[in-house]
């Protein structure tokens, strides 16, 4: 854990992020999940699907928008925004998945860490699965990270919340599937407090095993590229 980071305050506005691609099957019902009076708004960003999510996300009252963008984080930079925007910005941004893999109803899980002023940064660590090519990944870019910033991430996982103030400072850039990976290094670089804590592994929408070693790559080689890169820079 780090000894850095922002200044510790109460949270009183809570925004969730989620990022889908034809995710009609599911998106419904990871909004529903969201425990009640504890999120401001749900802010649902589209990646150029081809079915009906984004009409889904606006049944569930979520506020649904276009990707400016291919990749991950050009969808996330889009929900922040949004949220930026706004007249009352967030104290604290939560990314969860839509395709069902999270369980929205333990997103207090993440956030209580934030609201007792304890961190900055809260990743969510899921069960681990045999081995596959995601996390092999995951297991190399954990190790480069505790070796060049002395600070151990067992997960970089899409479902974390993070304090506004925190994600501002970071200022991150990557567009794409290294999105995560990014905020974690930066984290660790600058002293945030992170904290990990375990969340389910639902089954989810399945995809195809060739679209999910493609993912696995390119999150591999976006991760090593920021692992190294701020490695400089510390």
């Amino acid at each position: 854990m780090g000894e850095g980071g922002t200044n510790g305050s109460a949270l009183s506005v809570v925004d969730v992020i989620i990022v889908a691609r034809d995710a009609d099957a599911t998106l419904a019902e990871v909004v529903a999940a969201l425990p009640s009076r504890v999120a401001r708004s749900v802010v649902v960003v589209d990646q150029g699907s081809t079915d009906r999510t984004m009409q889904v996300a606006q049944a569930v009252g979520a506020i649904a928008l276009r990707a400016t963008g291919p990749g991950y984080g050009a969808a996330c930079q889009r929900g922040l925004t949004h949220l930026a925007s706004l007249p009352r910005p967030p104290d604290c941004v939560v990314f969860l998945a839509a395709d069902g893999s999270d369980d929205s109803a333990e997103l207090p899980r993440l956030v209580h860490p934030l609201r007792e002023s304890l961190f900055d940064l809260v990743i969510g660590v899921r069960p681990r699965r045999p081995l596959s090519p995601v996390r092999a990944a995951t297991f190399i870019a954990g190790r480069l990270i505790e070796g060049i910033y002395g600070e151990r991430f067992r997960d970089f996982g899409s479902f974390r919340a993070i304090r506004y103030p925190a994600l501002v400072a970071l200022g991150l850039r990557d567009v794409g599937a290294g999105w995560s990976v990014e905020m974690q290094v930066k984290a660790a670089r600058l002293g945030l407090r992170t904290a990990e804590v375990p969340v389910s592994r639902l089954p989810g929408r399945a995809s195809p095993f060739k679209e999910r070693l493609a993912d696995a790559a390119a999150t591999g080689t976006r991760g090593l590229y920021h692992i190294l890169r701020h490695s400089t820079t510390r």
